[in-house]
């Protein structure tokens, strides 16, 4: 278990003016920034063989005395759409509690594997790269670039990941963030993250593997489909797993979206959509996988994309 929040599952700095908190993501001369040299280093840390070795974090497993409700800040509903473009599909994909992605799409270059060190070890969490001014913003969950008051270093992107290969190059992030309720005191209704990545071989992310699209203050009971990289059994991170269905308010001790899901650690961070069309693989990112109850293994839990997750994602983009 980890910590305060009790971790099992899928899973300082200057305040922003748009409300939230960023920090290095790994060793650097200004605060919010890695350098050049840094971002060097972090690519040649992960070689092939640590990224087998990386340990899946937790996605967080919460009991009943470990979490405080809280409401979501509401705001205008907002859509963003993709900017991923259509790719070769394979077989459509029927609705699932955690069976293999076999519906081909965009989503298989956007989403991807979450590389970092993590209180002295290699652990992986999942993440999406999604439309954005800068081009180089991947959403995740808060827990996948800090937990237990410390911010993890290393922290890269594989889009497209599988089977040990990494076909669009791995992506070091140039800043960290997460929302300012995650950031201080890891409140597990605001579980999201979000990372700013340097260009590779002269390219920027998004015009390598495309963007979704984003949903803010769209309300509950959606249709939803969840994405992830599940590296704990009876998974091993190799292979690109969701699930769908309609989701439902949390109606225990949170304010999340709740999802009938069997993912296990390492799909934390993963996206969920609105939206979403197997035909091509594209939709809105409207929640990241966050956590599961203890007492209820089959669900998994995503925090309510508000009005700090949209701030979260303006200060990301505009970074």
């Amino acid at each position: 278990m980890i910590g305060r929040l009790r971790a099992a599952l899928v899973g300082a700095a200057a305040l922003l003016t748009a409300g939230v908190l960023t920090t290095p993501a790994g060793a650097a001369p200004d605060p919010g920034t890695v350098s050049l040299t840094a971002q060097q280093r972090t690519q040649a840390f992960w070689t092939p063989e640590r990224m087998r070795q990386a340990t899946p974090l937790d996605v967080l497993s919460v009991d009943r005395s470990e979490v405080t409700a809280s409401e979501p800040r509401k705001g205008r509903k907002t859509l963003i759409a993709p900017s991923a473009p259509a790719s070769p599909v394979g077989t459509l994909a029927f609705p699932d509690g955690g069976g293999a992605w076999t519906g081909g799409g965009a989503v298989v270059q956007t989403a991807g594997r979450v590389f970092f060190t993590y209180q002295g070890r290699t652990a992986s969490c999942s993440g999406n790269a999604v439309t954005s001014a800068n081009k180089s913003t991947v959403l995740t969950a808060g827990h996948c670039v800090k937990l237990e008051g410390a911010w993890h270093t290393n922290w890269v992107f594989a889009p497209g990941y599988h089977d040990g290969q990494t076909p669009h190059g791995t992506w070091s992030a140039t800043k960290t963030l997460s929302t300012p309720q995650w950031t201080a005191s890891e409140d597990i209704n605001y579980d999201i993250g979000a990372a700013v990545v340097a260009p590779l071989n002269g390219q920027l992310l998004t015009d390598v593997v495309g963007g979704q699209g984003l949903a803010f203050n769209t309300g509950y009971s959606k249709a939803m489909y969840a994405f992830g990289f599940p590296a704990a059994a009876p998974y091993d991170g190799q292979k690109f797993i969701y699930c769908s269905g309609t989701t439902y308010r949390d109606f225990l001790l949170s304010s999340d979206h709740g999802l009938t899901c069997n993912m296990t650690g390492g799909a934390s961070g993963g996206p969920w959509f609105t939206q979403f069309d197997e035909a091509t693989g594209t939709g809105l990112q409207s929640s990241v996988n966050s956590f599961k109850y203890n007492f209820l293994p089959n669900a998994m839990y995503g925090p309510y994309f508000g009005a700090d997750a949209q701030n979260l994602y303006r200060a990301a983009q505009s970074s």
